[in-house]
């Protein structure tokens, strides 16, 4: 029997304890970092190595406002969340919905879609660099056939931030297509078939039973993508051989904290980054989240 009946100091000490260990653990590997990092962005003169903060202020949000390699690392960001989120997401679903009329080897396709997310990306760096060679790569080879000429890949500066957007978008697919597919299958058949009823067609039944009944899995992928996105630093270092691509034409947010921090020693100015970072992350999420609530269907 079900009571109104508010739970004692007891029951409620009881439940705190059971999720203690999880809240200790976010509270010393989340919470504590970004604070960490909040506070230090504000360090102007700084001891790592003893701890000693000699000058806060705000200098080093100063330097990233004159900075244009930091202004050139935005941008990029920008450019690469633009490039890769959308594709990402169409591509994803539609290879998940061909996946999912199949019924002959339908285990053996998901897995090698499902290859490319659990394969290291220094394997697969390894691979497209092959594919993106100038006189012997595959993709050229392809391209030749078209009339077009050999593209070198990762050493023209425009052609560089297109290549890590393509190999982006592929080492992402198999994730997404699984989650497209496990929504898929959760939608209820008794709406196409009333659909069918009704003379809608295959597209439309895409259009109006499909794509809102996977709304909610349609939102998840988008929120991930746009934040691994903004956060891209692996595919970088392991395609451009630790560099930002030739003439820092990759630079993204993080590859510039990363080169503050680790190469340059400049502490205060890489936290400041990951502030920006943060902020840049957080706007375009609750973007998301309120256009969700008029076009998600729960």
């Amino acid at each position: 029997m079900m009571t109104n009946q508010k739970p004692t100091w007891k029951q409620n000490l009881k439940g705190w304890l059971y999720v203690l260990p999880m809240l200790t653990i976010v509270a010393v590997f989340s919470l504590y970092p970004i604070i960490s990092s909040l506070a230090m962005s504000f360090y102007t003169e700084y001891n790592f190595f003893t701890n000693q903060i000699l000058a806060i202020g705000f200098d080093n949000f100063k330097y990233l406002w004159d900075d244009a390699l930091f202004h050139s690392a935005v941008a990029n960001t920008l450019i690469f969340v633009v490039g890769v989120v959308p594709l990402e997401v169409i591509i994803s679903l539609t290879i998940a919905v061909l996946l999912n009329q199949i019924k002959v080897l339908a285990g053996f396709f998901r897995t090698v879609y499902f290859l490319p997310f659990v394969t290291s990306i220094v394997a697969i760096s390894m691979v497209w660099k092959w594919l993106y060679n100038k006189d012997s790569g595959l993709i050229n080879y392809f391209l030749s056939f078209i009339g077009i000429q050999s593209i070198d890949w990762l050493n023209d500066p425009k052609w560089a931030l297109p290549a890590l957007i393509i190999l982006a978008i592929w080492k992402s697919l198999g994730f997404n297509i699984m989650l497209f597919l496990v929504a898929l299958n959760n939608v209820d058949k008794r709406l196409y078939s009333a659909a069918r009823l009704d003379g809608a067609n295959a597209w439309k039944r895409f259009c109006h039973v499909t794509v809102p009944m996977i709304s909610p899995m349609t939102f998840l992928i988008g929120v991930n993508a746009v934040i691994g996105s903004f956060k891209v630093f692996d595919e970088i270092f392991s395609l451009f051989g630790g560099q930002a691509g030739p003439g820092n034409s990759a630079m993204t947010v993080v590859f510039y904290l990363y080169r503050m921090f680790y190469e340059q020693n400049k502490y205060g100015i890489a936290a400041a980054a990951g502030v920006v970072l943060f902020f840049m992350i957080l706007f375009v999420t609750l973007i998301q989240m309120w256009v969700s609530k008029k076009h998600v269907h729960y």
